[in-house]
């Protein structure tokens, strides 16, 4: 674990020299000093704003025990199996399936799934993405990638506002040690710089976090059933508040973007099937055929729910369709 927080605190600062290299292209010293300065207060704002941001962005809706009781009490269940505080809990209004977690540590975190996952999946395999994204949470993921999508973010805005003042400014950039082609390539390297370093952050989270999930829920394989559900589903539903901000398409458990735009050239997630298929073998290693096991941990074995069957319970499961368990 300490080598992934070093290797994480290698790349963040790798995303903040690209942002400052680009700020000694357009400017020289000044303008690398500038730089400097707008990714520390970037980075401060992001850390203690970090969620409310992020929720704002996405349009997301709190709910309580009163106006979602499965939703909240599958969260607030899975929470303890966690040991983790009680996160805030939120609905998305996206059709798209998909979800993520935010904020700066566990005593200020919040989970947040959308209206689309909520309809599609059964309480197993929503246990398992909820598990998922308490996983990240637990292993304080939520700010790092927070501050990689704020940075990113700025990233991509400077290299845009860069093509249009190329294209529209005219080439008196007189402030830069390396002219107009220094600045040029600034705006296209830059954002491809950018993405690779967010990938990087996000593919190996990814991993880790699948895995602590599966732990939590006590199944990898609804975990594993969810993510097949939902790569195949979302592909085919456009998630316009993502789309509008491509720099944060990591903070989900799965990609939202399309893949249309020059932003999507590159995914911040693994391969679903990769994904899977590391599911199915953590199964076979705990015992686990088709959601059993001689020594399965389960849900409804909680002491925080006195051992009584949750909304997750398995029995009956595949024999009914809900219209979401939020409310």
């Amino acid at each position: 674990m300490p080598m992934n927080y070093a290797k994480t605190a290698l790349l963040l600062a790798a995303l903040m020299a690209i942002f400052v290299v680009m700020g000694y292209v357009i400017g020289g010293q000044t303008g690398m000093i500038i730089a400097f300065v707008v990714a520390l207060v970037m980075n401060i704002f992001s850390f203690w704003n970090s969620d409310t941001v992020v929720l704002k962005m996405f349009r997301a809706t709190e709910v309580d025990e009163a106006t979602a009781p499965e939703y909240y009490r599958l969260v607030r269940d899975l929470a303890a199996r966690a040991e983790l505080p009680m996160p805030r809990v939120y609905v998305l209004p996206n059709p798209q399936p998909n979800a993520f977690a935010t904020g700066r540590d566990p005593e200020h975190s919040a989970v947040a799934a959308s209206t689309g996952l909520l309809e599609l999946l059964q309480p197993e395999e929503i246990a398992g993405v909820i598990a998922h994204e308490l996983a990240h949470i637990k292993n304080r993921d939520t700010l790092t990638m927070t501050v990689a999508a704020t940075i990113g973010g700025a990233i991509s805005m400077m290299a845009q506002w860069l093509q249009f003042s190329m294209l529209f400014g005219g080439r008196d950039n007189r402030g830069s040690p390396f002219g107009w082609i220094g600045i040029l390539a600034a705006a296209i390297v830059a954002p491809l710089a950018a993405m690779l370093v967010q990938m990087a952050i996000s593919r190996s989270r990814e991993y880790q976090a699948d895995k602590l999930g599966a732990l939590i829920c006590g199944n990898p394989l609804w975990l594993a059933s969810a993510l097949d559900k939902i790569g195949r589903r979302a592909r085919g539903i456009v998630n316009e508040d993502a789309e509008a901000v491509p720099a944060a398409a990591h903070l989900f458990i799965a990609n939202p973007l399309t893949g249309r735009g020059f932003d999507n050239w590159f995914s911040t997630h693994p391969a679903m099937e990769n994904r899977i298929s590391e599911l199915q073998e953590l199964a076979r290693e705990m015992g686990i055929q088709g959601g059993q096991s001689t020594g399965e941990s389960r849900l409804d074995d909680n002491p925080e729910t006195g051992g009584q069957p949750g909304p997750w319970s398995s029995v009956g499961a595949q024999n009914r369709r809900r219209g979401g368990p939020w409310g």
